[in-house]
């Protein structure tokens, strides 16, 4: 794979600053101004210069002022995604310096491992970029039309950098559709062959193609671990259990008993295999099934856990379906404390942005009620730190993890 230097990365690909200008209504730059990266289309009073789709536009308030440039698009909600608060050129020298600094975070982060991710979108400052990176390789998402525009420019920054034997786009996400992108996977770049990754002591084989988003769930490494203390010398079921994380994470801990359930068959088919990858597969068992069905079956069966693990997909994608979400989480939360032991443990998830921390406390909390349990919360954390939340953003905090103690 060619080796682009630093010299010939300048030379290629710049995109400068033009004469096209967004301007903001009135009193609608104070969110731009205390660090949110995106304006909005209702927010907009006139635009200059007939930008196209994925174009750099600087942004100014309703004054004039001028508050940054970023990438525009007429077709979107989100009309301006700022990539600096300075006139610069938006090239590949740009495009090196917020990667490079983004890999050396990591590296703080995670100074011994391989695989984690590099660019977190907006909490990078790079929105609508996601890179992660499994081993020597990388899969990439572009979730504007001016980043999908310059996957070619990112991906020579990539080789550049840390020279990945192949790099994947995994372009499936929903979210492109409304920026007018299509949905698209596949290798972009050099080869690409399945690979095992390591998360503390648990080795995972990743497939970079079909696997789930970006390959894998980066975001629960920490949550994980975590969830192994709890785990010992316990009956563990895993809901939801994808590759088989934490239910893996269970059997290492030293759990008596652990069940994994997933309503994917390949998913079982990937947990079984990873099971057998770090040789405890005699002491955890995958189970093909819907998870609300079969919590229902466990209690038909009068069966018993001492600790539960939920992390479902995402209920919601919007606000208009926050209220069918919130009845679902507290569905599945009554489901669960019904088969948990007195002392026992629940572990549960949710990555809905949309329901907020407070918001999926309160579901637990009266989940609980509802059913004459007493709850005690002994952690809550987000994603791990290779994804970072912008505090500005709310839009970047997602991830909730809470583990409770149930009486």
């Amino acid at each position: 794979m060619k080796d682009l230097t630093f010299t010939e990365l300048r030379d290629c690909g710049d995109f400068s600053v033009v004469n096209k200008t967004v301007f903001l209504k009135k009193n609608e730059d104070h969110r731009i101004r205390s660090g949110h990266l995106w304006a909005f289309s209702n927010e907009i009073a006139k635009v200059e210069g007939e930008p196209a789709s994925g174009d750099i536009v600087g942004l100014k308030n309703h004054a004039g002022q001028f508050l940054g440039i970023g990438f525009y698009n007429p077709h979107s909600l989100i009309a301006v995604r700022l990539l600096s608060r300075q006139e610069e050129e938006i090239n590949s020298e740009f495009f090196r310096k917020r990667i490079l600094s983004a890999l050396e975070l990591r590296k703080k982060i995670y100074p011994d491992e391989t695989t984690y991710r590099l660019v977190n979108g907006e909490a990078d400052f790079l929105p609508g970029l996601i890179i992660d990176k499994y081993n020597d390789y990388v899969t990439v998402q572009t979730f504007s039309a001016g980043m999908d525009q310059r996957l070619q420019t990112i991906c020579d920054v990539l080789d550049a950098i840390i020279q990945p034997r192949g790099i994947v786009e995994r372009n499936e996400a929903i979210v492109r559709t409304y920026e007018g992108l299509p949905q698209q996977s596949g290798v972009i770049r050099g080869v690409v062959e399945p690979t095992i990754i390591s998360e503390y002591g648990i080795r995972y084989s990743v497939d970079l193609i079909e696997g789930q988003k970006t390959a894998f769930f980066l975001d629960q490494r920490e949550n994980r671990r975590t969830f192994q203390k709890y785990a010992r010398g316990a009956t563990v079921l895993d809901c939801f259990c994808n590759d088989g994380g934490f239910a893996l994470h269970a059997a290492k801990a030293g759990a008596l008993e652990v069940t994994g359930v997933d309503v994917s068959s390949t998913a079982i088919e990937r947990a079984k295999a990873n099971a057998a990858l770090n040789e405890i597969d005699l002491k955890v068992q995958f189970v093909i099934s819907e998870a609300f069905e079969y919590l229902e079956a466990m209690k038909e069966q009068k069966k018993t856990f001492d600790v539960i693990n939920l992390d479902p997909p995402s209920f919601t994608k919007s606000k208009k379906m926050v209220r069918r979400a919130k009845h679902a989480y507290a569905k599945l939360h009554r489901a669960a404390f019904e088969l948990l032991t007195p002392g026992g443990i629940l572990a549960t998830a949710s990555c809905a942005h949309h329901i907020f921390d407070d918001v999926f406390l309160e579901i637990i909390s009266s989940s609980a009620q509802e059913l004459g349990r007493t709850i005690s919360l002994l952690e809550w954390h987000g994603a791990s730190p290779d994804h970072p939340v912008l505090p500005a953003m709310p839009e970047t905090k997602y991830l909730k993890f809470g583990v409770f103690k149930v009486e």
